[in-house]
């Protein structure tokens, strides 16, 4: 919806918002579902079969036409590699590591420029994102990448545990599906088209736990899926008032990085598995928890490289991913750095017997790794906060080399004690910094209500020298 189309909508009661929801959300179903889909989504299953030899022969096939389509038909590229033509570079475009880095900034300034010749962005879907740093991203799809989309994700995201698209679901976001002025339930809307109820994420204050889990209720929700973040101050408001009411077949987060006490107390709360999701709007990667509690890549959506700068790093071993989508074809982002950092597993056996790649460790944007004098990058910190602590929410910010904040929202056990294990764990893991522990009512959240769990704000240039060292 556009910026006046929303202003009209919140201007609606209660009733004739869900209505207006309703709609767009039949209109949405439209675009997602057709009779296809059932196809698409046992060929999806099926597939996740393939053998090594299969997978790198269909990704090979895929980028092949990809890199040539991009090429001849992509403005962007195609000005690229005539620049480089005429300045006598003969590099070949068929072979992947000719292709420079991607970077954002070139995709949010000129999004239409990235479509091929023969796109025609009218007859497409336009996606709309602020990413995590804010900044908006237009991306578009077309009819049958859309349908193909939600296919993958029916299989999944949905299949994988018990639940499907024809379920009642709850989703928990960042969209502003009330007005943020709004003081007294409802915070949410009910979208039949979509069979959803979806809850603000802006509106989860302690006080309002108990309407939220009415609704859950009240609208028999099977499954739910939101931030990692909002999922769990949802869970630890339910324990709290010992709720025990709603239970669900699983909880699936995504759009930030899910740690293990937050795991542990939404799990807890709805009596159900939780299971992580990985993926971005940009069609290049993608990435699902399976019963066996390891992250499986889509192969189909992306060729994922995990690098150092611009070097391939070993296999096992950290660094930024970059991603070439293989999906998108319309669209087709080509080495584009996401921001986040991950590693790949040793090895992709797994007990679920599915033979996709895994990603062993996703640790987040590239922007929420701290620093240590010593040059060394610290990710991935949730063990800092193990499910015995008393902490509702935590955020760890890193103001200098030698000056580590923490702001924590805390629980009423929360005690000297607590406060220690905090600093020392990070201490463990950081060295000799000072750790200064800075009680809140509730952390911030991003434009697009995300929590960042974890922020370095040492200057671009610091980080540099120090990656360098």
């Amino acid at each position: 919806m556009n910026d006046r189309v929303l202003r009209l909508y919140h201007r609606l009661p209660s009733a004739p918002q869900s209505i207006a929801a309703s709609l767009w959300g039949f209109y949405l179903r439209s675009w997602r579902y057709g009779s296809e889909t059932e196809r698409l989504v046992e060929e999806a299953l099926a597939r996740e079969r393939w053998s090594v030899e299969r997978w790198r022969a269909f990704q090979d096939e895929r980028l092949a036409s990809l890199l040539h389509k991009a090429a001849t038909e992509v403005p962007f590229y195609r000005d690229q590699w005539n620049e480089r033509r005429q300045r006598g570079d003969r590099a070949s475009w068929d072979r992947l590591e000719n292709w420079p880095i991607l970077e954002k900034a070139p995709l949010r300034a000129a999004p239409t420029a990235f479509l091929a010749d023969s796109s025609n962005p009218r007859a497409m879907y336009a996606e709309h994102t602020s990413g995590t740093s804010g900044t908006p991203v237009t991306l578009y799809w077309s009819r049958r990448t859309v349908r193909e989309w939600y296919a993958l994700c029916e299989a999944r995201c949905r299949r994988w545990h018990g639940v499907s698209r024809h379920d009642r679901w709850a989703i928990l976001g960042g969209q502003l599906v009330v007005p943020v002025a709004r003081t007294k339930p409802p915070f949410w809307i009910w979208n039949a088209g979509l069979k959803q109820l979806y809850l603000s994420s802006y509106h989860l204050a302690p006080d309002l736990i108990a309407s939220y889990l009415d609704a859950l209720a009240r609208y028999k929700i099977t499954y739910i899926l939101g931030y990692s973040s909002a999922l769990h101050a949802l869970a630890h408001g339910a324990l709290r008032l010992g709720r025990r009411d709603v239970r669900l077949k699983v909880a699936i987060t995504n759009a930030e990085p899910l740690f293990a006490h937050q795991r542990q107390v939404i799990g807890d709360a709805f009596g159900c598995p939780v299971r992580e999701n990985y993926g971005m709007a940009e069609l290049v990667a993608n990435a699902t928890e399976c019963e066996h509690g390891r992250m499986h890549v889509w192969p189909e959506i992306g060729l994922v490289e995990v690098t150092d700068g611009d070097r391939p790093v070993a296999r096992g071993d950290s660094g930024d991913l970059v991603c070439t989508g293989l999906f998108n074809q319309d669209m087709p982002l080509i080495r584009y750095r996401i921001g986040d950092r991950g590693a790949f597993a040793s090895d992709s056996v797994c007990g679920c017997q599915r033979r996709l790649p895994v990603f062993a460790s996703i640790e987040g944007r590239s922007d929420d790794v701290l620093y240590t004098r010593d040059g060394r990058r610290v990710g991935r910190l949730d063990p800092v906060f193990k499910a015995d602590l008393p902490v509702i929410e935590a955020q760890i910010v890193q103001e200098s080399l030698d000056r580590v904040r923490v702001r924590y929202v805390p629980a009423a056990a929360f005690d000297a004690a607590s406060s220690r294990a905090i600093s020392e764990r990070l201490r463990d893991r950081m060295g000799d910094v000072e750790v200064v522990m800075e009680p809140v009512d509730r952390i911030a959240r991003t434009a697009n209500g995300k929590m960042r769990a974890v922020i370095c704000n040492l200057p671009p240039d610091q980080r540099r020298q120090l990656h360098v060292a």
